[in-house]
């Protein structure tokens, strides 16, 4: 089976004219990387001035400088060993804590139920339909849009 038959790119002598005609093509677009402004335009005193400002920028000079009061490895690594002990005595003393919600839930759940406010927490299935309606109506006032514009006619 040959390579036309297999579907193959022919040869490596197709490759350097396809190249050279991509590059051809390609060639014409030279020229918009560098752009030249219309000197009849208004603006254009104005363009040159901002591109000649800012023709050299970034400079290093612009860049921030290095920290210079940065820890030592041996600093933050003392550091670390701190955090690390002070984790182990946090949980030494979690570990410490008498945990006494599991005892008797409900009387948790009934003792929490004590602290709020029933009124407070009453569903909304508790209003009357006038009450419903008298809401829905406010809703419908407060989503009207606002009269339009007069706007000037040209």
């Amino acid at each position: 089976m040959t390579g036309v038959e297999m579907n193959v790119f022919l040869s490596k002598n197709t490759i350097l004219p396809a190249m050279t005609g991509l590059l051809l093509l390609t060639g014409g677009c030279v020229g918009s990387f560098d752009p030249q402004t219309d000197a009849a335009s208004p603006l254009a005193p104005r363009i040159q001035q901002l591109v000649d400002a800012n023709r050299e920028y970034p400079r290093w000079a612009d860049f921030p400088a290095a920290p210079t009061d940065l820890p030592q490895p041996t600093q933050v690594a003392a550091n670390v060993q701190a955090l690390n002990a002070d984790s182990g005595a946090l949980a030494t003393q979690v570990e410490g804590i008498d945990w006494t919600l599991d005892n008797d839930p409900t009387a948790f759940v009934e003792s929490i139920s004590r602290r709020f406010d029933p009124a407070r927490m009453a569903p909304i299935g508790a209003q009357t339909p006038e009450e419903v309606e008298a809401f829905a109506a406010s809703l419908r006032r407060r989503a009207a849009a606002p009269p339009p514009i007069d706007r000037p006619r040209p």
